[in-house]
């Protein structure tokens, strides 16, 4: 995925969800106004690509509780360079929970977020232009592990996710699979 490519994502993105413009925007600038905006140590903020994965049934979501936000998220990471992020979105999820087997289930973007990372080991805070893919995965085919990045990873039942993390962007991709991705 080049530049152009996720640029034109994000501007298809803002057609079909006009009420998140002030992020897409906010994208699309970093995007086209910073160089380093796909490297780890961009400190004015940075790409990351995660990966939103539901099980056959649209009842369990994997999480990962992080390590260093100590938070029940979705599985992504660091761009590192990368600017394909459906790849680093794929890559992070395989890592992060050590499942091999995952479907896409839509190559658009299925939900984007900004959000503030706290100081942490040196580093300063930073924003998260965070670009999250949709994937399937079979619940329970295969043995989770844990990376070095997570207390816990785990299927979580659609109806305890907010317990987990109440956050409006788990509400957002939530409402986005019950209304996109039914059985």
């Amino acid at each position: 995925m080049s530049n152009q490519s996720l640029l034109k994502q994000l501007n298809r993105y803002k057609v079909q969800y006009p009420q998140e413009n002030e992020n897409v925007d906010a994208m699309i600038i970093l995007l086209t106004e910073q160089k380093s905006s796909f490297e780890r140590d961009s400190w004015g903020g940075h790409f990351t690509g995660s990966a939103w994965v539901v099980d056959q049934s649209r009842k369990w979501v994997l999480m990962t509780h992080h390590f260093q936000l100590g938070l029940w998220l979705q599985l992504g990471g660091h761009a590192e360079g990368r600017t394909n992020l459906l790849n680093v979105a794929l890559e992070e999820a395989k890592e992060e929970s050590g499942l091999s087997h995952f479907k896409l289930l839509s190559d658009e973007i299925f939900d984007l977020d900004i959000h503030r990372i706290p100081q942490y080991n040196g580093n300063p805070s930073h924003l998260h232009y965070d670009i999250r893919f949709i994937f399937e995965a079979q619940h329970g085919d295969e043995v989770i592990i844990i990376s070095g990045e997570s207390h816990d990873v785990a299927w979580v039942h659609v109806n305890d996710v907010l317990q987990k993390n109440p956050e409006s962007s788990m509400v957002r991709m939530l409402e986005k699979t019950k209304k996109f991705f039914p059985l």
